[in-house]
């Protein structure tokens, strides 16, 4: 969790945006809610999660844009090729921010 959150927090994206981490939140997170008010959906998708399946399947459901990164060094499940996502491999933390933050800027401009 700390590899993946602190880098953003601690990034200028951060500033520039509001994050939602469901895991830093109080027992009454809802992330239907969170997906529900969000313009854009980021998964993790390194390691197989069934939750976060759901919520890839929830947010994809809603018509939400959603951005699935992943570190290099892992193999990405097939079922990622199934979803309206685009997806996007790094190699470290710094790498990770930069091409968020590309993503995003990028994003803003077609906006």
């Amino acid at each position: 969790m700390n590899e993946l959150y602190m880098p953003i927090i601690n990034s200028k994206l951060y500033k520039e945006c509001e994050f939602i981490f469901p895991h830093l939140t109080d027992n009454t997170f809802n992330s239907k809610e969170a997906i529900d008010q969000s313009d854009l959906f980021i998964a993790e998708v390194s390691r197989a999660s069934l939750g976060l399946g759901i919520e890839i399947g929830r947010a994809e459901m809603s018509n939400k844009r959603i951005l699935c990164i992943y570190n290099e060094k892992n193999n990405v499940s097939s079922c990622i090729e199934y979803i309206n996502a685009d997806v996007i491999g790094y190699k470290n933390s710094e790498d990770m921010i930069s091409k968020i933050t590309e993503y995003i800027h990028k994003l803003k401009c077609y906006s």
